[in-house]
């Protein structure tokens, strides 16, 4: 007999597959299918240059970036310290500049300093 599973936002155990994901008929939320080692090898969040990122780096901006909310661009050269992974999505870092806190940028326009 399969053990039952639960949500991991809300706990729900109303959960069906649905390709190679399962989902929360409660809550909506999704996540794949696939466990064990492989599925956190693919969860590796990289750089531009493809280094390998974990909470509490420091990156540079490689390019100016317009903020959404602020006047202020993101210069190149920026440095973001201390920064977060995104849970679940290895495209995203959250982080504070010198300026504007509260940011969430794409790792592909950061390198690791």
């Amino acid at each position: 007999m399969p053990e039952t599973l639960a949500c991991p936002l809300c706990a729900m155990e109303n959960i069906y597959p649905d390709g190679d994901n399962h989902v929360c008929a409660d809550c909506g939320h999704e996540w794949p299918i696939a466990t064990g080692v492989d599925a956190g090898d693919a969860m590796m969040v990289r750089d531009v240059n493809g280094n390998v990122l974990n909470s509490g780096d420091t990156v540079t901006v490689i390019k100016d970036l317009k903020v959404k909310g602020s006047s202020i661009p993101l210069k190149q050269g920026s440095v973001i310290r201390n920064i977060r992974l995104v849970d679940g999505d290895p495209d995203h870092i959250e982080g504070h500049s010198d300026k504007i806190k509260g940011l969430v940028l794409k790792t592909c326009y950061l390198r690791k300093a």
